[in-house]
Order: structure tokens, then C-alpha cells, then sequence
């Protein structure tokens, strides 16, 4: 069984002065004043199902707004059930009933019931509706990004010119799949050049280390050679496939740049790693 809304709030209901939690009122206000917003999110937790028998389920409200607190606070299923829990700032903006405790299966279950064209149309509604206030026009989007923790190595010059060495290998091993087979000649240097990356970083004495250097500037001067003669092979490619060719035209305007900045690096003065 389906509603759209609570037609009573809760009697227990309480405020609070936080940032967080006033901020929480002023996003609640904009959602009552975009009542379309209901609609959108009611056609698709209803469906094709009856929405007149079976078992209370959230309504259309309490889900658009635990959507919105997921989002708003960047928070996992998990988190968001805790919180509605635990918070009586986040139990009251999501309007949950008495006894109401969705777990984060239900959360999940239901919010992700919300399709693409939904969230499209609910993102025009509120921009509408900053229109109107003049709020925001919408004519420009404003982009945010999160650093994340990811396993990335300092970029130093060996294992600069190592990722040369083993992306341009993959690109030419790469070549020799299309059919018809081009015509060019490439060794894969990738491990032996792995082993002079590890030398460099590890070595005590800098001479060992400049010899592993050079060794690496050398694999890196060949396959260099490699993928300069590969190229206007490349470059008069006719295949029948006509994927072949779209993959080859990809490949030839993204690993020409890549070549001319590989060429680059490995003309640099070996820089203390």
C-alpha cells in the first residue's frame, strides 16, 4: 500500500538549532513547495501494482527525502538507516511515523525504484522552481569533486616513462589483432624495463642507479622506434570491419599525442628520483 504523503505530522516533531539541521528546514521548505515532485516519485514506486492493498510502505515523501539525505550527506545505506535511527533532525525531515525504522534494504529497495527520467525531471523541477524565486537561472552547473584514497604512485621519472614504455607496447600488441595484420616489427620490453624501475628506486649507490637509468632510456629510445614506424602503417589501414577502423582512428589520434609526450619525457634530464 501506496501514499503520497502524510496528510498529519508528528505531534513529536522537535527542532534544532544546528547549521546542519537549519539547513535541513530550508531544503524541507523547497520540497513543499514543489508538490510535483510527489507525483514524479509516486508513478514510479507504484508502477503497474495496486497501491490500495497490501502492507504500509513508505510513501512517496518519506522516499524522496531519504533520497535526498543520502545525497546531501554522501552517506551508504547502511549510514542512512543508522542515522534515521538516530537522528531526530533527519527522522523529522524525512517525516517517518512512530515505530517507522526502515532498515537499509528498504531504503535501498525503494530509492533505487526511482529511474533516470525520474531524477531528470525532478532536477528541471527544482531548477523551476529556482527560476521563479530568483534564486538561479540554471544556465550554468557548478561541478564538485571528492578526493578519494586510491593507489597511484608518485610520478617520478622512471615510472613515467615506465607507464610510456607499457602503454605504447599494449597499444602495439594491440594493432597486431586487426585483420588484416599490419605490417610493423615491436619486442615487449615492459618486464625487463619493470626491473630497471625497481633498480632506480631501490639502488644505494647512485651510480648503480644512473647505469639502470640509462638502460631505461635506452628500452624506452626503442619502443618509441617501434611505434613511430607502426603509425603510418596505421595511418593507411583498410580493414572490412568497419570497427577496426573506428578502434584504429582512435588509436592513432590519442597515441600520436601520447608519442609526442613520451618523446618528451625521455628527452629530460634524469631528474633524482
Amino acid at each position: 500500500m501506496r501514499r503520497k504523503f502524510n496528510a498529519q505530522s508528528s505531534l513529536f516533531t522537535s527542532t534544532s538549532n544546528k547549521p546542519i539541521a537549519r539547513e535541513l528546514e530550508q531544503i524541507s521548505r523547497i520540497l513543499d513547495e514543489t508538490p510535483r515532485l510527489l507525483d514524479l516519485v509516486y508513478r514510479d514506486l507504484v508502477g503497474t501494482k495496486r497501491d490500495d492493498t497490501g502492507r504500509m510502505g513508505l510513501n512517496a515523501e518519506q522516499v524522496l527525502r531519504c533520497a535526498v539525505l543520502k545525497q546531501y550527506r554522501q552517506l551508504r545505506y547502511e549510514e542512512l538507516a543508522f542515522h534515521l535511527d538516530d537522528s531526530s533532525a533527519f527522522r523529522g525531515f524525512s517525516r517517518l511515523e512512530m515505530g517507522q525504522y526502515p532498515c537499509k534494504s528498504i531504503l535501498q529497495d525503494n530509492i533505487k525504484s526511482l529511474r533516470e527520467e525520474t531524477w531528470e525531471a525532478i532536477h528541471e523541477e527544482i531548477i523551476g522552481y529556482a527560476r521563479r524565486e530568483g534564486i538561479e537561472t540554471g544556465r550554468k552547473i557548478r561541478v564538485d569533486s571528492t578526493a578519494v584514497e586510491t593507489d597511484i604512485h608518485h610520478p617520478t621519472d622512471s615510472t613515467l616513462l615506465l607507464d610510456g614504455i607499457r602503454v605504447m607496447t599494449r597499444w602495439l600488441a594491440c594493432g597486431k589483432d586487426l585483420r588484416p595484420q599490419p605490417v610493423y616489427v615491436f619486442s615487449d620490453h615492459t618486464r625487463v624495463a619493470k626491473k630497471r624501475v625497481v633498480v632506480i628506486l631501490n639502488a644505494r649507490k647512485d651510480a648503480l642507479r644512473k647505469a639502470a637509468y640509462r638502460d631505461l632510456l635506452a628500452y624506452a629510445a626503442r619502443v618509441a622506434g617501434y611505434a613511430e614506424a607502426a603509425i603510418p602503417e596505421l595511418r593507411s589501414f583498410q580493414g572490412s570491419d568497419p570497427r577496426d577502423l573506428l578502434i584504429v582512428g582512435e588509436w592513432f589520434h590519442k597515441d600520436t599525442g601520447r608519442l609526442v609526450l613520451f618523446k618528451r619525457l625521455k628527452a629530460r634530464e634524469p631528474a633524482r628520483e
